[in-house]
């Protein structure tokens, strides 16, 4: 049996507007690059537009109600929630800038790539800092660890368009591929620790389940990325024919499993929007008929096999039933005979 309400108290609101918008956007990018859309770059950018409006409107919410209640602030754990959202604030204010500089670029190439890529380096140099913070109070880190990991990869990127490093894209990429190398001898770990697990007699059940999802999980996240990027180097080498659109598949599929895991994903600040709580807890206090929905329980067998449940438990209750009638007669004549 499974309770729809507990799915949905685990939605983690922050990955699924991410990596929607990131969809999105890798969608309407590889069509503008195929040329079978005749959008400006200002309208492609719309995903990311959507993006940085919702957290820089949750952000101005969630501050509103953090002087609103100044009881609040006694609590710790609130007052971390408070400084983690002001910092991703900050992040996302410098993705937005140098999202602007992109789009501009590419609508009039009129800047330089490598000053357009300043406010992305320093959002990769800021990020050491914030993921050594997060470690430390115990928040996830997921964006700003991407950033530090590739700092390097954003240099090659921007000396590339510039002209200035003439590599072919297999060397430019270099930075990604030694990221890519160590996440797959990471992904290969993780399915020889399942496969050892599942051989021992001893280790619980929860164990070996939440082991062989974490080997399933990660090889649907690096294995698709590492096929995109061979695809995308092949691409824009000239060594392979093929459309954008297909190049990007892999990276759909990627982005199309966080999506569908970020319903059993609890995690996420829960201060965006002044909520203190997760949004779907929220949204069932707001709206109390929305609980009906949620207490919906479903099962996973047939009905021929519950009903073949519900007559064993029939009949294990009728030979309780007999046992004790037996039990106390017997009582009644042990009494007869005293």
């Amino acid at each position: 049996m499974a309770n729809l309400q507990g799915f949905f108290q685990e939605f983690n609101a922050s990955k699924f507007v991410v990596f929607s918008s990131l969809l999105g956007f890798s969608l309407l990018l590889t069509l503008k690059l195929d040329g079978d859309l005749d959008w400006s770059w200002w309208s492609v950018f719309t995903p990311l537009w959507i993006w940085k409006g919702i957290a820089i409107l949750g952000a101005i919410v969630g501050s509103y109600v953090w002087c609103r209640r100044p009881q609040t602030r006694v609590n710790s754990e609130e007052y971390i929630q408070y400084k983690a959202m002001l910092i991703s604030l900050a992040v996302h204010l410098l993705l937005l800038m140098f999202e602007l500089l992109v789009a501009d670029n590419l609508e009039s190439k009129r800047h330089l790539w490598i000053l357009v890529f300043i406010p992305l380096v320093l959002v990769s140099i800021i990020s050491v800092g914030i993921c050594v913070w997060s470690v430390r109070h115990d928040r996830s880190f997921q964006l700003e660890i991407f950033c530090a990991v590739n700092s390097l990869q954003f240099v090659f990127l921007a000396l590339k368009l510039d002209g200035i490093l003439v590599w072919s894209w297999e060397v430019t990429f270099i930075p990604m591929w030694v990221v890519l190398c160590i996440s797959l001898v990471g992904v290969l770990y993780t399915i020889i620790f399942a496969g050892i697990l599942l051989r021992m007699p001893d280790v619980n059940s929860d164990q070996r389940r939440s082991s062989t999802n974490s080997a399933l999980g990660y090889s649907f996240l690096v294995v698709p990325l590492l096929v995109f990027l061979v695809l995308l180097t092949n691409k824009l080498d000239k060594t392979v024919k093929i459309s954008y659109f297909a190049a990007t598949s892999p990276l759909f599929l990627t982005f199309f499993f966080i999506i569908i895991t970020s319903f059993g994903t609890r995690g996420g600040n829960q201060y965006w929007f002044g909520l203190r709580k997760p949004p779907c807890q929220f949204l069932f206090g707001v709206c109390p008929c929305l609980q009906l929905f949620g207490n919906v329980s479903y099962s996973l067998y047939n009905n021929s096999s519950s009903a073949s449940n519900n007559n064993n438990n029939n009949m294990d209750q009728q030979g309780n039933e007999t046992d004790i009638q037996i039990y106390v007669g017997s009582g009644k004549k042990k009494k007869a005979e005293a």
